[in-house]
């Protein structure tokens, strides 16, 4: 495995409007699992690119549900760096297995994605996220964040500066 010592930037993420009043808890990935987190592990899923975040949150529909796009500033580490995919020798062969039909094996057939197992191996080597390529669109780069396993030095902070977010859930009462 590689690793980065840290991610430092910004990064983008598609908010559906009922939940951008918690745009980092990670708990929505935690309830259900995600790509690369099983369920119970609280995971915020990131784009570098603003035009990467929109196209996740749209995924392959051709209309798009209404969103909230918002910027993050970062600077995390530990991050494990697989934004260039499973190289022989690099990685063990069980990264080959990260971009498997995570959806279709757990929600589908009961079985637990490899996927999961790759993000356990991470969290186990102290990793608080992993950097990794987007299908939607090619050429872009996501970040999950295990927004559990940061700490007291890591920054993960919504870019706000005129308090435009909502701040509770009164709005959906």
């Amino acid at each position: 495995m590689k690793s980065v010592q840290a991610y430092a930037g910004t990064a983008y993420r598609m908010h559906a409007p009922r939940w951008a009043h918690s745009p980092t808890s990670g708990a929505g990935a935690g309830k259900q699992g995600g790509r690369a987190n099983r369920v119970g592990v609280n995971a915020l899923y990131l784009s570098k690119e603003s035009q990467t975040a929109v196209s996740e949150y749209q995924q392959l529909s051709s209309l798009m549900a209404p969103g909230t796009l918002v910027c993050y500033e970062l600077n995390i580490g530990p991050v494990l760096d697989f934004a260039n995919g499973y190289q022989s020798g690099e990685w063990d062969e069980l990264w080959e297995d990260f971009f498997c039909d995570w959806r279709s094996l757990w929600f589908d057939k009961r079985i637990e994605p490899p996927s999961w197992v790759l993000g356990d191996i991470a969290i186990a080597a102290g990793a608080k996220g992993i950097l990794f390529s987007s299908r939607l669109p090619a050429g872009g780069v996501n970040l999950v964040v295990y927004t559990d396993q940061l700490g007291p030095g890591d920054i993960l902070k919504p870019y706000d500066p005129t308090a435009l977010l909502p701040r509770n859930a009164d709005s959906w009462k």
